[in-house]
């Protein structure tokens, strides 16, 4: 009796968040994969059922296989560099003192600006004519470079400006991860004389394992999602080299008023983070014992 009394407590503060959880996020899904069946415009009512044929012109849709090759390219370096570069930061700032205190806070103050303003940044440090680096460049007489105009420079400068704004709530992640870790295990590894290397691999790094593949798991599927910084930095180019799987959903459903097709890409985008996620998963819980 009493815990079925207790299940349903659990169930009453559970229901508000799986009503909204319900209404956001598997309706949506469910009537985005209904659309995908449909050559269906967004304005009129022209709406007829198509079946995969919306997926079958996908798959030989050059365009969008560009946009998932950049996608993937650009969590290619994101995520490792956020992951490696966020934790070296952890490891430097997890000391007490106002002035860690300090450190920390900038650090993490750039993951509250908008895109907007993230990219507005970054636009003044990388365009070619008056950007700051160009500007330096010139000074020293030296050849103005096209971070943004570029093909093989454009999407790494997205990726440099999106680790700069987004390093700050993986760094905390860290920093709480390194504060569970117990004290007394540092303490008895000095007194073996475990140097900084062989500590950090034998107790840092284990103690941080899961934590880490929470941040390389809640990092890929935010990354498989850039938009902002490919639309306002590059407008997808220099030759669609930075079109993201998002900016093509974009494309095809509000300028083209391809709304099916869209529809279409979505699932695939779903898909592939489901799968990436999932990789990750596996990999990170291998070895673990129940």
């Amino acid at each position: 009796m009493a815990k079925r009394t207790e299940a349903k407590i659990a169930f009453g503060f559970l229901a508000p968040f799986l009503a909204v959880w319900f209404i956001l996020l598997i309706v949506p899904v469910f009537r985005g994969a209904w659309i995908s069946l449909h050559d269906w415009e967004i304005v009129g009512s022209h709406r007829y059922f198509i079946g995969l044929q919306n997926y079958v012109d996908l798959w030989a849709d050059p365009v969008f296989w560009q946009a998932i090759w950049n996608t993937t390219v650009f969590v290619a370096i994101t995520v490792p560099s956020v992951t490696i570069v966020a934790l070296l930061l952890a490891l430097a700032l997890n000391k007490p003192g106002r002035f860690y205190s300090v450190l920390r806070s900038m650090f993490f103050a750039t993951s509250v600006l908008s895109v907007t303003v993230v990219t507005l940044v970054w636009t003044m440090v990388l365009r070619a004519e008056n950007g700051l680096i160009n500007n330096m460049f010139e000074s020293l007489g030296l050849p103005q470079v096209g971070f943004l105009s570029t093909e093989g420079l454009a999407m790494v400068s997205l990726s440099v400006a999106t680790v700069w704004w987004v390093i700050g709530f993986p760094l905390m992640l860290f920093l709480a991860g390194l504060q569970q870790i117990p004290k007394d295990i540092y303490e008895a590894a000095k007194l073996d004389d475990s140097g900084f290397f062989r500590t950090l691999y034998y107790i840092t790094l284990p103690g941080l394992r899961r934590m880490m593949a929470f941040v390389v798991i809640t990092q890929t599927i935010s990354h498989f999602q850039l938009f902002g910084q490919s639309v306002l930095m590059t407008q997808g180019g220099p030759a669609g080299s930075t079109r993201s799987i998002v900016q093509f959903i974009y494309e095809m459903g509000f300028q083209s008023w391809q709304l099916g097709y869209a529809s279409a890409a979505s699932m695939v985008l779903l898909g592939v983070m489901f799968v990436a996620s999932l990789i990750q998963f596996l990999m990170s819980t291998k070895g673990e014992t129940a």
